[in-house]
């Protein structure tokens, strides 16, 4: 089986889908890798890095997709991509396809076994194979960073003979994987931190980070399957905007991660609650790229309302790439191994695996995904 990795657009994405180390890896099952000559270059990985792991270092595009039984990438395939791929090839990536209709039906079409990294589901057997927490992780780590060197104060409380610093105050919005992670960074820098989400089953992780839970009564809420917060109606967000108002005017920082998934990211943060809060304390919004939680937030750019720093950064993970490549690279290691044929070498689609039907978007020329399937009835 030829497992081919092609460069991602270095214009957007600085990652890379698997490090040298994890090429090995799939080298060592029988697996045969070829890398497109530059994959690592965003990282300072040569070609011979890839070359002594096993790999077969590929110039030429073209023939690196015709030779590919499986294709493995971190963004989805660009439209110039998809006529170089193998008929019945198995396409591995995020692929939005909540927002990519025509892309799903173009691999449906042009029979791609498209598998999106987006899809696996948030189950125990799952979680090592679970991209989208894995970066998000990264994610929430790096907007502590990222505050901490916008904001003109310390984190931590400090006694010194000129007089006592007190702890900068952070609040979290959102308890998720990113969430908690901000938590905890920011809780490690020495800061004090308060946190609120939806979900009444967060309270316990937050309280064992050492943050404070911001309780708000908002009547019936709770999660999805995936462990997603649900969402709310008007009145419980004008409610929750209420007392997360008092929290930001309070805050030298604050984070928001809150995002529903396959749609767009809810409005949290408003105009007024920005207006309230202390000149020179920032926002970090993670869920800019998918239409933010900050009124005002701007992907890609740091603006000031105020003087408070709204921040929008695209592609969070990306600041900290040779991390997130690494995790990367392990959860699709982690998929490839799941469904690895040790006799034939080979990764099989085991159609009526549970974790295969929750990530398959698209297989024998069909979209084959339920909730894809029926949407374009």
């Amino acid at each position: 089986m030829n497992i081919v990795i092609p460069k991602e657009n270095s214009a957007v994405e600085l990652r890379v889908p698997m490090l040298p180390s994890v090429v090995e890896k799939l080298v060592k099952k029988g697996a045969k890798v070829f890398v497109e000559s530059g994959l690592g270059e965003t990282l300072e990985i040569s070609d011979a890095e890839y070359k002594k792991a096993g790999a077969t270092i590929e110039k030429n595009r073209k023939k690196l997709f015709a030779s590919g039984d499986v294709v493995l990438r971190i963004r989805k395939p660009e439209t110039k991509d998809l006529s170089l791929l193998k008929k019945n090839a198995i396409h591995v990536s995020f692929l939005d396809p909540f927002n990519e209709k025509k892309l799903i039906d173009d691999l449906g079409k042009k029979n791609i076994s498209a598998i999106s990294m987006e899809m696996i589901p948030r189950s125990t057997r799952a979680q090592k194979m679970d991209a989208l927490s894995s970066q998000a992780s990264l994610a929430g780590y790096v907007a502590v960073i990222t505050a901490a060197d916008n904001i003109q104060k310390i984190f931590p409380m400090m006694m010194t003979p000129a007089g006592t610093i007190q702890p900068c105050k952070v609040f979290v919005i959102g308890a998720g994987v990113a969430g908690l992670q901000a938590i905890a960074t920011a809780k490690r820098l020495g800061a004090k931190v308060d946190a609120f989400d939806t979900r009444p089953v967060a309270k316990n992780d937050v309280l064992s980070l050492g943050a404070k839970f911001v309780e708000v009564d908002l009547g019936e809420t709770g999660q999805t399957s995936q462990g997603y917060a649900k969402e709310l109606t008007k009145e419980q967000l004008n409610k929750q905007r209420e007392v997360m108002k008092q929290y930001c005017a309070q805050a030298d920082v604050v984070i928001t991660t809150a995002q529903l998934f396959g749609r767009k990211a809810p409005l949290i943060v408003t105009k007024d609650m920005v207006d309230a809060m202390k000149p020179g304390s920032v926002l970090v919004d993670l869920a800019v790229e998918s239409g933010g939680n900050v009124e005002g937030a701007v992907a890609g750019k740091t603006v000031e309302r105020g003087g408070v720093k709204i921040i929008g950064i695209k592609n969070m993970p990306a600041k900290v790439a040779l991390n997130a490549s690494l995790m990367y690279s392990n959860n699709l290691f982690n998929l490839l191994d799941e469904f690895w044929n040790k006799d034939t070498k080979k990764f099989e689609l085991k159609l009526d695996d549970d974790i295969i039907k929750s990530c398959l978007i698209t297989h024998a020329g069909k979209i084959v995904h339920p909730t894809f399937a029926s949407a374009k009835k």
